[in-house]
């Protein structure tokens, strides 16, 4: 068991969409990058929706995701779990990411994305009871987790949803 601690929010100040996954992978916590591992396919699913391929530097690609007024973060700040599984992370030791601070600063947001359903469960429990009204009246979309554990969705159709969700926001 492991002790993770995640990154800060990849955002502009003038931030529109908030990407929410749940703790960064071992991979990614190795690397100090979100979504680092090579078959994850966040940055594949970016590269064709807002420019930050893959292929380039990660710096780049952060780049790409500011410009296009996308914000990027986790809900946990930090907990305890065996490998990088979701189902992994120990409840009873999440602490959340300091959300109330995150919105003030970021008054823009129209839209929370979650990358995959526990990001959103973990939201929901840890997060959502914080929140000032104006928050959590947000609009909130649950997309198809981009991670290689969820292999039963092909990648075209996680591509689709997730430009369904984001087109007005690319565009």
């Amino acid at each position: 068991m492991t002790d993770s601690i995640g990154f800060k929010a990849i955002a502009s100040s003038d931030a529109r969409v908030l990407i929410l996954g749940t703790l960064p992978s071992a991979e990614s916590l190795k690397r100090r990058e979100y979504y680092a591992k090579k078959e994850n396919a966040f940055w594949k699913i970016m590269g064709e929706l807002a420019g930050a391929c893959p292929d380039k530097p990660y710096a780049e690609r952060q780049s790409c995701l500011k410009q296009k007024r996308i914000a990027l973060w986790d809900v946990c700040a930090s907990a305890k779990r065996v490998g990088s599984l979701d189902a992994k992370i120990q409840s009873a030791t999440i602490v959340a990411n300091d959300f109330c601070s995150f919105f003030k600063a970021h008054k823009q947001i129209e839209l929370i994305c979650f990358n995959g359903q526990p990001a959103e469960k973990l939201f929901c429990r840890f997060v959502l009871p914080s929140l000032p009204l104006s928050v959590v009246g947000l609009r909130r979309e649950t997309l198809p987790s981009t991670s290689p554990a969820h292999a039963q969705m092909r990648f075209e159709e996680k591509l689709k949803r997730w430009r369904e969700v984001l087109q007005e926001f690319i565009a």
